[in-house]
């Protein structure tokens, strides 16, 4: 008699005892259910059971979004780092890239990347299975109307971008980029009505001494970098009104499919021309010119997965990595010259930025939260 209670009391637990999750199982349906012990192994929670766990959506790995992760925050940060290495050293390396696409021009380089940009995006929605954000969006006038403005002045910041590194002038190319967040902060005032603090203002006068300065060693404005650091910043200004509504593959979409029309029509008319290099120059540079789909894709997925695991100031300081490297290999690989004035103006930019970072450093400290990185835009190089 007593033996059958305590039978029926350990059928009980048996049955009231929640599910053991296993440690070091990655998938959030792996799960060790009371007794399996006995039948030999794991089950999935779902099995048996009648209960379907969360499935985790590839594309919410990837980008870091899929929902609380078990990984300690030292690691995440870590994972973040890397990631975030990654996006700006390969950003930081698209020179070569455009220097290898050689002889074609730059706006047969531009036409070819919305396009392939564009068929890679579609490839990668439909791995992934997310074209309802993309829908949804399109759904939507006012992000159709934003994002097609969005997409011309990211064309143009393209093609002045591909013109500075092939024509010999990446190091005017990167400073647009050092001198963009210097940019974007004016433009807050201007556009914005912002109110700058003391570092903010200082910095703006940093840049504008430094463009002085340049454009006395240049002998003329340097409309590049100028072109560049506004263009990229105004786009980020047209980006803020979409906000995270649309995620940055989706955005990449939507932008490019604007463009192509456009891009296929500069295509046709350069093959009609015989200026078109895409099919005469053989197969390896036909492969090369479609890989730039890829190549502008991946950094921009590998700065989504940095954006959601970095605080803000991280992002902040990784950002100058790009720039950083495209001058470096302007200088060193490339051999551009760098004249003393020129070094006075970079200088200037340099301790603009560092006025910022600072600025950027303290308003953070005085926040009871850090601030998390906002969904990525598209980058501008």
């Amino acid at each position: 008699m007593a033996r059958n209670k305590r039978t029926l009391y350990y059928s009980k637990c048996r049955r009231l005892a929640p599910p053991k999750t296993v440690v070091g199982i990655s998938s959030p349906a792996a799960t060790l259910l009371p007794g399996s012990g006995r039948s030999g192994g794991l089950r999935s929670a779902d099995q048996g059971t009648g209960i379907k766990a969360p499935r985790v959506p590839v594309a919410a790995v990837v980008s870091g979004t899929g929902g609380k992760t078990k990984r300690p925050a030292r690691s995440e940060n870590s994972v973040g780092i890397l990631f975030g290495v990654g996006a700006y050293g390969l950003w930081g390396l698209l020179p070569l890239y455009f220097l290898v696409l050689v002889p074609a021009s730059p706006i047969e380089i531009v036409a070819n990347r919305v396009v392939w940009s564009l068929l890679f995006c579609a490839l990668l929605l439909t791995a992934l299975r997310s074209w309802k954000p993309v829908l949804t969006a399109l759904r939507t006038p006012q992000i159709v109307g934003t994002l097609t403005v969005a997409g011309l002045l990211i064309a143009v910041n393209w093609l002045v971008y591909t013109y500075g590194v092939t024509s010999g002038q990446a190091i005017e190319a990167s400073l647009g980029y050092f001198i963009n967040p210097i940019v974007s902060v004016l433009l807050g005032v201007i556009v914005l009505r912002e109110k700058l603090r003391p570092l903010q203002w200082a910095a703006i006068g940093m840049g504008i001494i430094a463009v002085i300065v340049l454009a006395v060693g240049y002998g003329s404005v340097p409309w590049i970098a100028l072109t560049l650091a506004f263009s990229f910043g105004l786009y980020g200004f047209v980006k803020k009104k979409v906000g995270s509504r649309v995620d940055a593959v989706s955005s990449l979409s939507i932008e490019t499919a604007v463009l192509t029309p456009i891009a296929a029509g500069v295509m046709l008319w350069l093959g009609s021309t015989g200026a078109a290099t895409l099919l005469t120059e053989g197969a390896g540079h036909f492969w090369i010119m479609a890989a730039s789909g890829v190549i502008t894709a991946v950094p921009l997925i590998f700065f989504g997965a940095a954006a959601r695991r970095l605080p803000l100031t991280t992002i902040g300081l990784l950002q100058y990595l790009a720039p950083v490297l495209q001058f470096l290999l302007a200088l060193l690989v490339l051999g551009e010259e760098m004249p003393f004035e020129r070094w006075i103006g970079f200088s200037l930019v340099w301790v603009g930025l560092i006025l910022l970072t600072v600025d950027m450093l303290r308003t953070v400290r005085r926040q009871p939260r850090p601030a998390q990185a906002p969904e990525p835009a598209v980058t501008a190089a």
